[in-house]
């Protein structure tokens, strides 16, 4: 672990990488089509028949749990005229999904079971009209989805974090609350904010009182995630309103990781937040160059849910005010980059990270350094 790595005179990126048109449909093939992309957790596809919707990039996909347990992800299009199979997220399936339209059927291994009035059509065969599969996978409980056929080992992009999350028992936590946010600023704008404690005395002073930015600390430092933890202050038990736990500690942590908040981003989707008592995450949607969508939510032991009052609104009080004072001022960061007065400035010793996610995300985009 590192107090700090110097950010080696680096400066923050050129306006186009924030508001430009071409610069986020370059995004869309060099990094969204091809990377994998957080789309929700396992707990919501527990069971056989259990699925969700998820739009990416354009594309709503049926990510839905065989009864074999085996978990897939279907393109939400009928192979007869192209329909949409399903309208809303949430919906079990006890063998088959059928088309409102004409009644094809698939089941949930995506074989056609079913093709009303096909028989008689020459050389029409069911096998050969299954529904066509996106690349799904899960890691540390979370489901992740790509367009690429071959976007390589989930574990592979996580690994920086699968040991770390073991610790945090990720893969049993489920969501016990969640926010919503739509914000007027551009993807790599939460990134970045979030990748630094730079500004946390002005902007968070609640949280600043918990949890000082002095000790922040980075120790992932490079590549597609990046992060680290800071510390508790002495007379706080929990990131919340009242500076207290909202739930016992987590099994497995130890007296070190009882007395910090880890901070990490997964490009280009996620947020992963561990704490003593539960983990918090936000996943990230681009809607436009200057529109995010961001899904936040707080991820507790199901024995600390069950236990008689059992309440996490300190936690998200907490984070929901944290959380909008975040994105406020990258409103006003994203306002102010469009400006012709705006020209790359440099960043401190306090922001090497945002100088690695610009590395990582340059490299990806296979665009040198301006």
């Amino acid at each position: 672990m590192s107090k700090q790595r110097t950010s080696f005179g680096a400066k923050t990126l050129p306006a186009k990488f924030y508001a430009s048109r071409e610069v986020f449909q370059l995004e869309t093939q060099q990094v969204f089509e091809t990377h994998w992309q957080c789309v929700g957790r396992s707990s919501e596809c527990a069971a056989g028949g259990h699925s969700i919707l998820v739009d990416v990039e354009g594309e709503s996909l049926i990510v839905v749990r065989d009864h074999d347990e085996t978990l897939r992800a279907f393109f939400n299009v009928c192979r007869h005229r192209g329909t949409r199979l399903c309208q809303t997220s949430g919906e079990q399936f006890r063998r088959s999904i059928t088309c409102p339209y004409h009644a094809w059927s698939y089941g949930l291994n995506g074989n056609c079971t079913a093709a009303p009035n096909m028989s008689d059509v020459a050389g029409f065969d069911k096998a050969d009209w299954g529904l066509k599969q996106a690349s799904v996978a899960e890691c540390q409980g979370f489901i992740f989805a790509s367009l690429n056929d071959e976007p390589g080992g989930i574990e592979a992009a996580m690994e920086p974090l699968t040991a770390r999350l073991d610790n945090w028992n990720a893969s049993e936590l489920i969501a016990a609350a969640r926010l919503e946010y739509r914000v007027a600023a551009n993807w790599k704008m939460l990134f970045q904010n979030y990748n630094e404690c730079y500004h946390c005395p002005r902007v968070h002073p609640a949280l600043n009182e918990i949890s000082s930015y002095d000790t922040a600390a980075n120790d992932i430092e490079e590549g597609a995630v990046l992060g680290g933890p800071m510390v508790l202050a002495d007379h706080v038990t929990g990131m919340s309103t009242t500076g207290r736990a909202c739930a016992d500690l987590l099994p497995n942590l130890g007296d070190q990781d009882a007395r910090r908040v880890y901070y990490f981003t997964v490009f280009p989707t996620l947020f992963i937040s561990p704490h003593p008592d539960f983990v918090l995450t936000h996943r990230i949607k681009r809607v436009s160059p200057g529109e995010s969508d961001i899904v936040c939510e707080f991820l507790f032991h199901p024995d600390a849910i069950a236990r008689p009052g059992f309440d996490p609104a300190p936690a998200v009080e907490f984070w929901d005010q944290t959380n909008k004072q975040d994105w406020h001022v990258c409103e006003l960061s994203q306002q102010g980059v469009r400006s012709r007065a705006y020209e790359p400035g440099p960043y401190s010793e306090l922001e090497c990270t945002l100088a690695a996610f610009d590395r990582h995300y340059l490299s990806v985009m296979n665009t040198e350094q301006p």
